[in-house]
């Protein structure tokens, strides 16, 4: 049974070569990298508030005061899930950009 603990233990640290070299990369990041990369892009972010608008309604603040009830685990699953949408549309972009990059790259070393 102790063989099983320790087993199951080791499963959830993760010990893999490539996330390890990925915690590694973290922490050589400078500050301003990381700060850059916690920023939202403006496209990103209008989809983010799009998305939490339409979870919560979407009222002009003008005419209406809307105040908005809930728990505290209903507030951390929102919270959870526009993280997620924030990661998935970061993904999104990097992956757009990549793609440009390499058809711009290919026109370019087609055209020589």
């Amino acid at each position: 049974m102790n063989n099983l603990s320790n087993r199951g233990h080791s499963f959830f640290r993760n010990d893999s070569e490539d996330e390890n070299s990925l915690w590694e990369y973290m922490q050589e990041l400078h500050p301003e990298t990381i700060a850059k990369l916690s920023q939202p892009s403006s496209a990103a972010a209008e989809i983010m508030e799009r998305n939490l608008k339409g979870m919560l309604g979407a009222l002009p603040p003008e005419h209406f005061g809307v105040t908005i009830t809930t728990s505290r685990e209903n507030l951390g699953r929102m919270l959870a899930s526009a993280m997620m949408s924030g990661y998935f549309l970061h993904n999104a972009e990097q992956r757009q950009v990549l793609e440009q990059s390499l058809k711009a790259g290919a026109t370019d070393s087609s055209e020589s």
